[in-house]
């Protein structure tokens, strides 16, 4: 295991947050994608780039349940690259049976909603309103496959594209800037 690349993973994840809940304390989330949490986003993508030219995806056996995670999440949140996205959902596929399965749900989901299209796991929400799904009722089975708790499907509501949530984007600013990044034509 690269105890090394293990730990910085998980110190970058660390400042992730460290600097989402500073922002979020200063009531400075919620209107558009702040400038200071884009920096650490892109930072932090730049260098798990770089890890994993050196030694592909972060799996358990190469870094650590918890450190393949932080690299999960750092994808997670790079949403400012789809491209990086999409390539690791990918090494995360190639790599299911040595990582978090639902690392692989959740970052699908993600760049579904990005693209605006439907999840396929049912892991975005907003306000306890679930983003649309590709199959509602396949998704039961697919969140029971990677161990996620099973959805009360008769009580979601299902939030119709091409509404968003108002306090992330308004409508024309996030396709704006879904466009500007390469996440819509």
């Amino acid at each position: 295991m690269n105890e090394l690349i293990a730990k910085e993973l998980i110190n970058l994840a660390n400042h992730d947050q460290k600097v989402r809940k500073k922002l979020d304390l200063e009531n400075n989330l919620g209107q558009g994608y702040h400038p200071e949490m884009e920096v650490v986003h892109r930072q932090n993508a730049s260098r798990l780039k770089e890890v994993i030219s050196e030694i592909g995806w972060p799996t358990i056996s190469k870094v650590g349940a918890e450190a393949s995670d932080a690299a999960w999440k750092i994808v997670q949140h790079s949403i400012g690259e789809p491209a990086f996205m999409k390539q690791c959902l990918t090494l995360l596929e190639e790599n299911i049976d040595d990582i978090n399965p639902q690392n692989f749900a959740y970052l699908y989901d993600r760049i579904s909603y990005f693209e605006g299209k439907p999840q396929k796991f049912g892991t975005q929400f907003h306000n306890e309103k679930i983003y649309p799904v590709k199959n509602k009722a396949e998704i039961n089975y697919l969140r029971q496959t990677i161990q996620l708790e099973p959805l009360e499907l008769e009580t979601l509501t299902e939030i119709k594209p091409p509404v968003f949530p108002k306090d992330f984007f308004d409508d024309a600013s996030f396709n704006e800037w879904r466009k500007k990044n390469g996440w819509i034509g």
